[in-house]
């Protein structure tokens, strides 16, 4: 425990359990840029003991880790554990919750797909059944459709070029966190790393889009990338998705947008506005996009729609999901005109073909 000090410095998790984050969720203190970084590096260095390391993730959860934590979270992972591969291409990075959905279609992969034959590209990145949900996931979807997912960096940042939409796998490109699964079951709860792992960025995109719960965590995320010395972001989306998922929901989603110059934005130039999706002629509730089995039938909504074949709830929901896309790189200039862009592409069968490419990469 000597040698691990001297390397990593002054404060084990035992002692900021104990002198600073462990004392309950209303009279904890918060870490220092510097304390968070050494936590983190200790957690990816495997030093810490288990019980020790439950304590510490259980004293965040409880305290609530700010802006200046979970950058400094974001930055130990670039610095450690992330191996990136860019692309020539610019992608939207689609940071959706690993852990997955277990009651909706995943719409991402049809949305991206769309978004890519109509000109945006799209990077999706997930693990494998990841704690704790350790639902259906990008990863699943991709699977069922016959598509390539267990990639090298190197070789998804390929298929972003070669297609359009990329597919990056966390054990490949985030080996470090991919490592913290067991220790991650084990705690039965979702810690911090469920929240830093969504802006691993593994293709360096300068856009994010992302999802939350709530509009107060959606500004703290984007304060996280703004505390963050390491992140490529320079615009990002957060939007309240189905099952916390990156799936706009029926009737009215919020949306939060940074940077916004003018009235509407607040201090760190974050804006935020609904998208109602009866403003876009769409007649659909949440229960219209549910489903018993979400991988295999996220797959079949996903041929479906993008061949032209669908006109129904999940072929406005997958539109809506690549117009926000479109959108969020700026290909759009707004929802609308993301949608005649997104419609366009299926119509003249380049959606379909985008998927024929994906399953032949």
């Amino acid at each position: 425990m000597a040698q691990a000090t001297r390397e990593y410095g002054e404060w084990p998790l035992k002692r900021l359990v104990t002198e600073v984050v462990g004392s309950g969720p209303k009279s904890a203190d918060d870490m220092t840029r510097d304390q968070a970084r050494e936590a983190f590096q200790r957690i990816l260095g495997g030093e810490p003991d288990h019980t020790t390391l439950g304590s510490f993730w259980l004293a965040n959860r409880w305290k609530r880790n700010n802006p200046e934590e979970l950058g400094a979270y974001v930055d130990v992972m670039a610095e450690e554990s992330v191996a990136t591969a860019e692309p020539d291409a610019d992608p939207v990075d689609c940071g959706a919750n690993y852990d997955g959905k277990g009651r909706s279609a995943i719409l991402g992969v049809a949305a991206g797909v769309v978004a890519a034959a109509a000109g945006t590209p799209i990077v999706v990145h997930s693990g494998d059944r990841v704690p704790t949900q350790k639902q259906d996931a990008y990863k699943h979807v991709l699977d069922e459709l016959g598509v390539r997912t267990e990639l090298d960096p190197q070789e998804s940042a390929d298929m972003v070029d070669d297609v359009g939409f990329g597919f990056y796998y966390q054990p490949a490109f985030n080996p470090g966190i991919d490592a913290l699964f067991d220790r991650r079951d084990n705690m039965g709860v979702r810690t911090f790393v469920n929240t830093v792992e969504t802006l691993a960025n593994p293709a360096n995109a300068s856009v994010h889009l992302g999802s939350f719960y709530h509009l107060a965590f959606a500004k703290k995320m984007v304060r996280t990338l703004k505390e963050s010395e390491t992140t490529s972001v320079e615009r990002a989306l957060f939007f309240q998705g189905m099952e916390g998922y990156d799936d706009v929901r029926p009737g009215e989603t919020i949306v939060a947008e940074w940077p916004v110059e003018g009235d509407d934005a607040d201090d760190d130039d974050i804006a935020d506005f609904e998208i109602r999706t009866g403003d876009y002629g769409m007649d659909i509730e949440s229960e219209d996009l549910g489903v018993e089995e979400v991988a295999a039938q996220s797959a079949e909504i996903t041929e479906a729609v993008v061949a032209g074949d669908r006109d129904d709830g999940f072929a406005d929901a997958v539109a809506l999901n690549a117009a926000l896309r479109s959108y969020a790189r700026e290909d759009a200039d707004s929802i609308q005109d993301g949608l005649d862009q997104a419609r366009a592409a299926i119509d003249d069968g380049s959606a379909a073909d985008t998927l024929d490419a994906l399953r032949s990469f």
